[in-house]
C-alpha cells in the first residue's frame, strides 16, 4: 500500500494532496497560500504544530471537522484542484478516489467558472515561474541580436 501511496499522490503531478498546488504550482504566490492557511486555522484556534504543510488535504479536512463553516469555504476555494485530484484518482483507478467522492458530495456542485477552471487545469496544469530560471551564460556564450556586432 505504501508503494502505491507514493506512486500515486508522489509521483502524478494531477493526484497532489497540496491544495494550494493547483492554484498556484511552486511557484512564490503558493507561499502567500500557505501563509493565509495559517493564518486562518490560527484565528479559529487551531495551531498547526510539526511539518506538516496546512494545505495538504488532510489538514484541511481535519480543520473542516473542527470549524465546519470556514473549512467548507476553503474546501470550495480549492474546489477546481479537489475535482482534478478526484478525476485523477478515477482515471488511475485508485483505491482513494471514494474518499474524495465522499468530499466533493459535501459541496455544491461545479458552476460554470468552477468547471472552467478544472477543464483549464486538467489541459496546461498549475502555474509555473520562470523568473530566475535560466542558467548563468557569460555574454560572450549569450544569443546576440540579429545585426549585432560580435
Amino acid at each position: 500500500m505504501a508503494a502505491d501511496y507514493v506512486a500515486t499522490f508522489d509521483q502524478r503531478r494531477r493526484c497532489c494532496l497540496f491544495l494550494t498546488y493547483y492554484a498556484h504550482g511552486d511557484t512564490r504566490n503558493r507561499g502567500m497560500a500557505l501563509l493565509r492557511l495559517k493564518q486562518t486555522y490560527a484565528s479559529a484556534g487551531l495551531n498547526l504544530v510539526g511539518h506538516e504543510l496546512p494545505d495538504h488535504l488532510a489538514v484541511v479536512l481535519e480543520f473542516a471537522a473542527a470549524a465546519p463553516d470556514q473549512g467548507r469555504a476553503l474546501l470550495i476555494a480549492h474546489r477546481a484542484g479537489l475535482e482534478l485530484l478526484r478525476l485523477a484518482l478515477h482515471d488511475a483507478d485508485s483505491p482513494w478516489a471514494d474518499v474524495l467522492d465522499s468530499v466533493s458530495a459535501t459541496l455544491p456542485p461545479l458552476v460554470g467558472d468552477q468547471r472552467q477552471a478544472v477543464a483549464r487545469l486538467a489541459a496546461e496544469g498549475p502555474p509555473a515561474e520562470q523568473v530566475g530560471l535560466a542558467p548563468y551564460a557569460s555574454p560572450d556564450h549569450l544569443p546576440q541580436p540579429q545585426g549585432a556586432p560580435r
